[in-house]
């Protein structure tokens, strides 16, 4: 059967207009010919509501009896029975009347989209699941009805109905929401303008996202590569520098110009050795842009350009913050860089943001990553000045004619082996020098234009020029490498200062510590792995990147910690000079290793010292609880066996009987102290098979007074995936607890129903309840709340109950029962395969 289409109207606040909005929809579908009938709108005695329910058929609602009071609910079966094209439902978050067929409306909704019928509702903001806790820091009131997130996800169709603070407050004014008499009481307090306009902003953020959801969604279905600016996402390209701050404050000053606005801060890396950028300063700029609410990313590419558009058009970015160049006017010749490129390639579609910042034009500045090495565009340089230089040298000066002297043709290339040597180092400065006194001896020294030499002076003067010039090219070269060093030994300095401040620190994090060994040499991949012996199988510990390697052998790079202990690289061979560092990253991923080892431990000894406190904790609250059946059953038979006193059939029945019960007391504080032995040594096992509730909840209320508990388990429910033992167990601990605290007269109900792929016990009394703070306290063990009196339990019942569910996958909460009392939700995942069949009405037993 095809499943219904869900349609919801969502609103800031109640009087919105949500309910009017989905009458006037039903009036143009019935006008337009579809079958739409009202399940249940509530009208709340406003006019011009209550007109739109005119003309449109209404299906009887159910008539509850509750408290001496008859209340009315939408009839399920009803509608069912009907079985219209649409069906309006009000109010997705109300919780229904005891006794109804679910406890919260939004489970009939889901029955009625089961069996294929359309359907219209609404809700307000403040009662999303997910936003409980906001909305109470806004207005002060907790939010009792609620709704899952996942509910509202689900529908086909969500629809905003806005409306402004003060046009809302004018509305109430005029007596359209509430009676004259309730307006200055609501204007007062939750109608305050504040209030509005934070649950309107709620809303409205809310209703963004998933049309942003949605738009993800079509855009990757029909392979849309070009940005659609629906939402201003900004990409803030970072070099490592000290301007990226600067750049990541200003993308975000662009964000809050327009709502919604989303920074992405991008890293591009080489993929070739260290990373130019200093790894403090890439962690700093990480944290400020996640604390401006950003996300930071780390792309490795080898044409920056390139990559910084595809991931911009990839996370469908609307604009670009670049920081103007640092490189000197000269270093131009060498292309007009990363940031007039990408403006010229963005294209229509993406605006690119150029901003001037501290460090323009200060020069790209060290360590560059290449070590001690030149790198390839220097070395090309340098031979192109070393020997193509000499030759331009020697056309210019012999075409122009002018004889400048011998000494001054020498310098002139000199120059040029000078040039030679800074940019390509020794072996272009040497080439050069040769290739130089060549051109001098062939077109300079007579005789000319022959590579011989008639002054002996001027053989000495070539030979002293060879001479400086291999001189001054060793001594340039030198001085150059010299400076790499130093740069990449900063680098290095850094890098060593941050993992050593990171120990200080107590970071004990190992995955961060294996993406930044990652982000730092630009690997694929990087694996912490481990072995007991020489001879035992690796076992990876810690892994960071896709396709993390098992084996050091199979990695591009491995570095030994002791003899058990590997660290694996995958993506590129690394240069012998970046094992230093990567041999610091690897003792300190082993610190890392025994810091979490040694905390593990220290957890297992705080819970022997639990177990402990839990023994002793036993000791004293069994004093009582065990001497109290055990003097009852010892002096009822001393009695039975007196002598002394005939006793009639009847006294002899009642002695027995508090034999009986007294067994019974022992037996189940027995039962619950092993079961709470079980669970505190993780021991308990489940036999998890497939049953339905009504063959287990009937067998757990054995033990609690006829006529105590009205049960009230549908025929419908799907099986459930439970171990039969453990649920009984559960259950009865749970409804006894109930029936413990009920008062007289009033029975406890215990009953179920399917939510998406779980089932749902429900144990409710009318008891005294428990205060909002006392409720995850009373699932500790030897636990019992408020005037318990001795002997009503040690308190292990609720704590045995939620270890029993928790160890089946299911859930053990409590929650107020509306109108006074307590209810316990018992949440146990259904079997997939048993899909929920519908009986015509659901069957109810008294025990």
């Amino acid at each position: 059967m095809t499943r219904g289409k869900f349609r919801i109207y969502l609103g800031g606040a109640p009087g919105v207009g949500k309910t009017y909005s989905m009458l006037s929809e039903a009036h143009r579908r019935v006008e337009r010919g579809t079958d739409c009938v009202v399940a249940f709108v509530e009208h709340h005695e406003r006019p011009r509501t209550e007109v739109l329910l005119h003309g449109l058929e209404q299906v009887p609602r159910q008539e509850l009896q509750y408290r001496d009071a008859v209340f009315t609910e939408m009839d399920v079966d009803a509608v069912l029975e009907r079985r219209p094209a649409v069906a309006l439902v009000d109010e997705l978050a109300h919780t229904n009347v005891p006794g109804s067929r679910n406890t919260k409306r939004w489970q009939d909704v889901e029955e009625l989209l089961a069996a294929g019928i359309d359907v219209v509702s609404t809700v307000n903001i403040q009662h999303l699941e997910s936003l409980g806790d906001v909305v109470e820091s806004i207005t002060g009131i907790r939010q009792r009805e609620t709704v899952p997130d996942e509910v509202v996800r689900r529908a086909d169709q969500i629809e905003l109905v806005d409306m402004s603070p003060e046009a809302l407050r004018r509305r109430m004014a005029h007596g359209n929401i509430y009676k004259p008499d309730k307006v200055d009481a609501a204007r007062s307090n939750y109608f305050r303008p504040g209030n509005l306009t934070a649950l309107r902003e709620l809303a409205l953020l809310w209703v963004a996202d998933r049309v942003d959801e949605y738009l993800q969604q079509y855009r990757g279905e029909h392979n849309i590569r070009s940005p659609w600016q629906a939402r201003e996402r900004i990409v803030v390209g970072l070099t490592g520098g000290p301007e990226g701050r600067t750049l990541i404050r200003r993308a975000a000053r662009l964000a809050e110009k327009g709502a919604g606005g989303e920074v992405l801060a991008v890293y591009i890396a080489r993929s070739d050795g260290l990373s130019s950028a200093s790894p403090k300063e890439l962690a700093g700029q990480r944290t400020l842009v996640e604390d401006l609410g950003g996300t930071f990313h780390h792309v490795v590419g080898d044409n920056v350009t390139q990559a910084l558009l595809e991931f911009a058009r990839g996370v469908n970015a609307s604009q670009i913050v670049l920081g103007s160049s640092r490189r000197k006017a000269w270093q131009y010749v060498f292309g007009p860089g990363v940031g007039a490129t990408v403006a010229r390639d963005s294209g229509p579609d993406l605006d690119v943001h150029i901003v001037t910042h501290d460090e323009v034009a200060r020069g790209r500045g060290l360590p560059l990553h290449h070590g001690a090495t030149l790198g390839r565009s220097r070395i090309v340089a340098g031979w192109l000045a070393g020997l193509l230089g000499p030759a331009l040298l020697s056309v210019l000066l012999t075409g122009s004619g002018a004889d400048l002297g011998l000494a001054n043709d020498m310098l002139l290339f000199l120059s040029l082996t000078v040039a030679a040597a800074l940019l390509g180092g020794l072996l272009p400065a040497l080439a050069s020098a040769a290739f130089g006194s060549l051109l001098l001896n062939y077109y300079f020294t007579p005789p000319l234009h022959q590579f011989t030499v008639s002054d002996p002076r001027n053989i000495l003067a070539i030979v002293i020029f060879v001479g400086v010039a291999v001189s001054v090219a060793s001594v340039v070269d030198l001085a150059a490498r010299r400076t790499q060093q130093a740069a990449r030994l900063r680098a290095e300095s850094e890098i060593l200062s941050f993992l050593a401040g990171s120990v200080l620190r107590g970071e004990t994090s190992l995955d961060a510590l294996l993406e930044r060994v990652r982000e730092t040499f630009t690997m694929e991949s990087v694996a912490l792995l481990e072995r007991e012996s020489d001879v035992a199988p690796w076992t990876c510990t810690g892994s960071v990147g896709p396709r993390a390697v098992l084996r050091p052998e199979d990695a591009d790079v491995d570095m030994p910690v002791g003899d058990h202990l590997a660290l694996a690289l995958s993506g590129r061979v690394l240069p012998a000079e970046d094992r230093r560092v990567l041999g610091a990253f690897a003792a300190q991923a082993a610190v890392v290793l025994d810091r979490q080892r040694l905390q593990s431990e220290a957890a297992q000894a705080r819970e022997s010292a639990e177990g402990n406190r839990i023994r002793t904790s036993l000791l004293a609250a069994v004093s009582h609880d065990l001497r109290t059946p055990l003097a009852g059953i010892k002096a009822s038979v001393t009695s039975l066996r007196s002598d002394d006193v005939a006793w009639s059939e009847a006294d002899q029945a009642e002695l027995l009987a508090g034999i009986e019960d007294g067994a019974d007391r022992l037996g189940h504080l027995v039962d619950n102290l092993l079961d709470m032995s079980r669970l505190q040594t993780d021991t308990v096992t489940p036999l998890i098979r497939e049953i339905y509730l009504d063959e287990v909840v009937p067998m757990a209320l054995g033990g609690v007074p006829e006529g105590s508990v009205v049960l009230d388990i549908p025929e419908a429910l799907p099986m459930v995936a439970v171990d039969p033992g453990l649920l009984e167990r559960a259950v009865a601990n749970v409804v006894e607890n109930a029936v413990k605290y009920s008062p007289g007269g009033e029975p406890v109900l215990v009953t179920a129903s399917a939510i998406a792929d779980r089932v749902e016990v429900r144990v409710v009394d009318r008891g005294p309840g428990v205060p909002d703070e006392a409720k995850n306290r009373i699932f500790a063990p030897f636990q019992r709340y408020g005037d318990a009196p001795r002997g009503a339990g040690v308190g292990l019942g609720l704590a045995v109950a939620r270890g029993f569910t928790e160890a089946m996958g299911g859930t053990l909460n409590a929650e107020d029962t509306p109108g006074g009392g307590f209810t316990m939700v018992l949440s146990v995942p259904s079997a997939a395969d048993h899909p929920p069949i519908r009986p015509d009405l659901p069957a109810t037993d008294t025990s």
